[in-house]
């Protein structure tokens, strides 16, 4: 099964192409990160964000778009901005024809730490763990949409056993 991890981001989008093994883990294929400028307009900011997820898709045909839910935080602009990404994401994912799956952030480092509470530090190093080929001077945003990907095929892989 081969999945589009993405970790939702206005000014950085993380994504990661992850090949399931069918043991739990995944073979990363691919990672990278998309920036948007501050100086364009919105609409060409999400504009910017659709044709990445879009061009992704088109390239790496996954079978499975995961995009994590939106934690909201305190600062309720940046939650808007983040929202309306995940909807250029989503949008790219659905005008591909491509299934997708929104685990929250809880399901996500439960998937891969074993502990839904986890810190991002915790994280990274499960991540690092579990999908050896990772770059070291990855950013956080793409180590985020391995973490993403990973989840994915955890979900995937049950929900096929539980069929």
């Amino acid at each position: 099964m081969r999945i589009l991890g993405v970790d939702p981001g206005y000014e950085r989008l993380g994504l990661a192409i992850l090949d399931g093994d069918g043991r739990g883990g995944g073979t990363l294929v691919w990672s990278g990160c998309t920036r948007t400028s501050p100086k364009a307009p919105h609409p060409e900011r999400l504009a910017a964000i659709f044709d990445s997820v879009a061009a992704t898709i088109a390239e790496h045909r996954p079978s499975l778009v995961v995009v994590e839910k939106l934690f909201f935080s305190v600062n309720a602009k940046t939650a808007l901005l983040v929202a309306e990404a995940r909807g250029a994401i989503l949008a790219a994912a659905a005008k591909a024809g491509v299934a997708i799956d929104e685990p929250s952030p809880q399901e996500v480092k439960l998937a891969v730490s074993g502990y839904g509470a986890s810190d991002k530090v915790s994280v990274e190093k499960m991540v690092r763990l579990l999908v050896p080929g990772l770059r070291e001077d990855a950013l956080d945003d793409e180590v985020d949409a391995v973490a993403v990907g990973l989840a994915g095929l955890a979900r995937a892989k049950l929900a096929a056993r539980i069929a």
